[in-house]
């Protein structure tokens, strides 16, 4: 079904539900309101605009309501995070020797398939930030190997047989460099890697039914008398909702007559699924939603952002792209353009941090701004209708693997 876009040049949205989709965190999802009241209080400040934050009004998933005056109209809107945290914590809930052999796992299925070359071919930054967690857990384990060899010599002395016990200092030293992963990510990042890596980059079951229900929350929204229904997905989340909008749609669940559903993607690492062999499910996902006009979508990057494929258009890349491809629309954040000089040299280097920019406040605001896209007066595809892709994109279709679902 085709929605009319009837409000185009009629910019008179006063509701609005937003759908948050977080990546691959831990963590509880009032950390994502507290970034947003915090940010969101900034940007408005600097912006010279009206948010404020209340308790959620609605039934169903963790959230927040936000009320803001920009540009003389005051929007209500509802935010909601599609929670998916616990399963990220179960799958980290590993020892250090399953952490290891995971990680001759998944180096083995990105090096044996040909992903890594061939992303590679697209951008450093990310292949980069996979390659971390490999690197220094071997370099952990190197060290504790060196330090039970200095220990053994020394026992040595003592008898000969003794020097194995030198051995012993190793898990106390691994253990130790885990205990400290807060500062190096390097377990994190190794476990968020072979989330998607395990089975070659199909979604494990548990996912798939978190996906689900994920579409039947979306389709509900559809059917209220909200005027827009935004769903955000970020990092790992962006390849997440492609998934949910793509059952979405498929199952005739966006009325012909209701809320504008409009998609935007941030900060997106969907070639690290995509080019995995068993990705089927994920390209078909990228084909399908390229072509539908239910939906407007415009996926946001940066070259700033290491941890993203930045300015990689997540479909053709994929090499999936249909002759009839319509979205999504790329562009860039800019951060060197949208932070100022001092700002930007303050987080140039904080890598995570960075990747995270995308839902925080910038203090040299361009079309871009999380805080006018998700509680404004202009709903996204109005905002950004007529919006030149950047130039700068990559299109150029590098991906092996290119088999779809049935």
């Amino acid at each position: 079904m085709t929605k009319p876009d009837t409000a185009t040049h009629a910019p008179d949205l006063r509701t609005r539900r937003v759908f948050y989709i977080p990546g691959y965190d831990p963590i509880h999802p009032r950390r994502y309101r507290e970034l947003y009241r915090k940010e969101g209080a900034a940007q408005a400040a600097i912006s010279g605009y009206e948010l404020a934050l209340s308790p959620k009004q609605l039934d169903g998933p963790y959230g927040w309501h936000v009320s803001s005056t920009q540009d003389g109209k005051t929007v209500e809107s509802d935010v909601q995070v599609l929670y998916w945290a616990d399963l990220v914590r179960d799958s980290m809930d590993l020892g250090i020797t399953k952490t290891y052999l995971q990680l001759l796992r998944t180096a083995w299925t990105y090096i044996g398939s040909g992903a890594l070359w061939r992303l590679m071919r697209l951008r450093k930054g990310p292949v980069i930030a996979a390659l971390y967690p490999v690197v220094f857990l071997l370099v952990q384990l190197m060290l504790a190997l060196l330090l039970a060899w200095g220990i053994g010599r020394a026992l040595a002395l003592v008898h000969p047989l003794a020097a194995w016990a030198g051995l012993a200092v190793v898990p106390f030293v691994l253990g130790w460099f885990k205990k400290q992963d807060g500062k190096f990510f390097a377990y994190y990042l190794m476990h968020d890697y072979a989330y998607s890596a395990h089975f070659k980059g199909a979604n494990p079951p548990p996912l798939e039914g978190r996906i689900e229900e994920f579409r039947t929350l979306i389709a509900e929204a559809l059917a209220t008398d909200v005027d827009e229904v935004l769903v955000v997905g970020h990092s790992s989340g962006a390849h997440l909702a492609v998934s949910i909008l793509s059952d979405l749609i498929r199952a005739g669940e966006v009325p012909a007559e209701g809320p504008r559903l409009n998609f935007l993607s941030l900060g997106q690492v969907v070639p690290m699924v995509s080019f995995l062999p068993e990705a089927k499910r994920l390209r078909a996902d990228l084909a399908y939603l390229a072509t539908r006009a239910e939906l407007f979508w415009l996926d946001v990057t940066a070259p700033g952002d290491g941890c993203a494929f930045a300015l990689c258009d997540p479909v053709a890349v994929s090499g999936v792209a249909p002759e009839s491809k319509r979205w999504p629309i790329v562009i860039s954040a800019a951060f060197t353009q949208t932070l100022s000089p001092a700002r930007w040299k303050e987080l140039r280097w904080r890598f995570f941090r960075l990747h995270f920019q995308y839902l925080c406040a910038f203090d040299q605001p361009g079309d871009y701004d999380y805080f006018r896209i998700t509680a404004g007066p202009l709903a996204l595809h109005q905002r950004f209708d007529g919006r030149v892709p950047s130039k700068s994109r990559i299109e150029a279709p590098v991906n092996k693997f290119t088999s779809v679902a049935a």
